[in-house]
């Protein structure tokens, strides 16, 4: 069976929609998806499914908490094996000391990467921006809160993308691998 990986965007970031992770593993299990496991307390759950679309689960994950919590949350979904080859396809290097201050920028839709364009000219050397195939890479040496194309990436970049450091990233890899043996 697939295993796919949900990131919402926003949640529990300071006191704005605040989703605790045994509801945010219950909604998925209420729509037929067993054994939904969360990892952090930042919107990021992993769910084995018998199939379907990437997009689709998220459109569902995402009804569900504006039906049952009243909070209209973005949530995107990729599958193991997307979540995999954004991972391959990453084109910056980093040390695991950097893994904090290197995002992945993700999208459901790859067209919406376009809209990502114009962070480029907010990036200042040593920072690095990338837009790849199937997601955005961001290395901010100096810290992501002293970028102005940090802030664009996390406060400003709409609500078709979402952003998880490397180190996220790789946990939820294992995660996914996890639930998927």
């Amino acid at each position: 069976m697939p295993t796919f990986v949900a990131l919402l965007r926003g949640i529990n970031v300071g006191k704005a929609k605040r989703l605790p992770m045994a509801e945010l593993r219950a909604l998925p299990s209420g729509l037929g998806y067993t054994n939904v496991a969360t990892l952090l307390n930042s919107g990021n759950a992993v769910f084995p499914a018998p199939g379907g679309a990437s997009a689709k689960h998220a459109t569902d994950i995402a009804w569900a908490i504006s039906d049952q919590l009243k909070l209209e949350v973005p949530v995107i979904v990729k599958s193991a094996r997307e979540l995999a080859t954004v991972i391959a396809e990453n084109p910056i290097r980093v040390e695991a000391d950097e893994h904090s201050r290197f995002l992945v920028v993700f999208v459901q839709d790859t067209k919406a990467l376009l809209s990502l364009t114009r962070i480029g000219s907010l990036v200042v050397p040593p920072e690095r921006f990338v837009i790849a195939k199937n997601a955005a890479y961001f290395l901010c040496p100096t810290g992501i809160l002293q970028s102005k194309a940090g802030e664009a990436l996390v406060d400003k970049a709409g609500t078709a993308v979402t952003t998880r450091n490397w180190s996220t990233v790789l946990k939820l890899r294992g995660l996914a691998s996890e639930l998927h043996a």
